[in-house]
């Protein structure tokens, strides 16, 4: 008699939760393919648009366990589990988690807004926040630079892509802004023949766009020319340096007198 009725019991839990399990089953293997067909789709596009490899993992991760954490809520739904309270657990969670990690989550979309628009990219020479460096690493939170003193400089993404960025790589030329005085009683026209020439003789500076060597200023002590010659990124440092130190030679064999201020002492006699 008890094994008859333990056999109708399982008889009425079969025809009670048999559909619902079968149902959840069929809903979790559809759901599988829809989300793996989902992903994949996505990673297609984003490879197609050269999404930077870390985000592009890590934002199918992110993609991926949401995707499930729903499928799986509608599951249980399916079976006949009351998911309400479990929802609002989720969401009081997440609440919890996105006031705790308000600093950081600010860092994360910085991060994926400069992985996404490319505003800079590895390799670059940039100014922002106050430093100055090289891109040397583009991660989730920060962004790190190489200073050119060879210090390490990390930036958070937040603040980052909030601000100002000055990229000087990203036309792939600069141009240089040199002054140089020289005495009043110099010849202009022969020496802004000699500074063009120390210009023009520098295999690094380029010849698009043109240099140019102009009269700026008529100075207390000198007539000061703007000199402004052009070159690659990688070859900025060297123009300076090597224009500097040349225009000096050329200027003094020349017998051009690169004078300095003068400071007159007035003495008056009681």
């Amino acid at each position: 008699m008890d094994l008859q009725k333990w056999i109708d019991k399982g008889y009425e839990l079969i025809v009670d939760f048999g559909p619902k399990v079968l149902a959840a089953i069929a809903i979790w293997i559809i759901g599988s393919i829809i989300i793996k067909s989902i992903l994949k789709g996505i990673r297609k596009v984003m490879e197609k648009r050269a999404y930077d490899e870390s985000l592009k993992k890590f934002l199918l991760n992110l993609l991926s366990w949401t995707l499930k954490i729903i499928l799986i809520v509608v599951v249980l739904g399916t079976v006949g589990i009351e998911t309400t309270s479990f929802a609002a657990i989720l969401a009081a969670a997440g609440l919890a988690i996105g006031l705790a990690l308000q600093g950081s989550l600010a860092n994360f979309a910085g991060g994926v807004l400069i992985m996404i628009f490319k505003p800079i990219k590895i390799g670059d020479l940039i100014e922002a926040q106050g430093e100055l460096g090289v891109v040397k690493e583009i991660e989730i939170f920060t962004t790190k630079l190489l200073s050119p003193t060879n210090k390490e400089i990390i930036i958070p993404n937040g603040a980052l892509s909030n601000g100002n960025i000055v990229n000087y790589s990203s036309e792939g030329k600069l141009r240089i802004d040199l002054t140089f005085g020289v005495g009043y009683d110099s010849d202009i026209k022969q020496t802004k023949e000699i500074l063009m020439s120390v210009l023009t003789s520098n295999p690094k500076v380029l010849k698009d766009p043109a240099p140019s060597v102009n009269v700026s200023e008529l100075a207390d002590s000198s007539v000061n020319f703007a000199v402004r010659p052009w070159s690659s990124v990688a070859d900025y440092w060297d123009v300076y340096f090597e224009t500097h130190e040349n225009a000096k030679i050329a200027l003094d064999a020349a017998g051009i007198e690169i004078p300095y201020p003068h400071a007159v002492e007035i003495q008056k006699q009681g």
